[in-house]
């Protein structure tokens, strides 16, 4: 199974993903926002990125922009919640800054799963 890194800043969901996800047989590394995430990340680079988007510190767009110039193999699912109309423009920005798949919350553990193993299945951009 896959090294995940999860980045969220709220405690409780963050944890309710990460057992979902290692359950599933992952293993899950959390960070509470994307400075955090960035640091976990540059220190063992995950096979999987979920990072949500609204964050203190560094928010998703800016953590997603970081890791696909730096890490441009990098695999990144974006999710974000809120405002509807707020939450798909970010969505649909996370997509042009380098995610490749997003999840709008509130999002079933079904469509997690799917989305990281649709995601884990595709073929990895290649390093520069």
């Amino acid at each position: 199974m896959a090294d995940i890194l999860l980045i969220d800043d709220e405690d409780i969901f963050r944890e309710v993903l990460a057992t979902a996800l290692q359950h599933e047989g992952h293993t899950v590394r959390q960070a509470g926002d994307g400075m955090a995430g960035l640091k976990l990340f540059r220190e063992k680079p995950a096979e999987l990125v979920i990072t949500d988007i609204v964050m203190p510190e560094k928010e998703g767009l800016d953590t997603i922009r970081d890791l696909h110039r730096d890490f441009p193999a990098a695999r990144i699912i974006a999710m974000s919640g809120g405002l509807a109309h707020d939450s798909r423009l970010y969505l649909h920005m996370a997509e042009k800054f380098g995610a490749a798949a997003v999840l709008a919350k509130p999002f079933s553990l079904a469509d997690l799963h799917h989305t990281v193993a649709t995601v884990l299945a595709a073929p990895s951009r290649p390093q520069p």
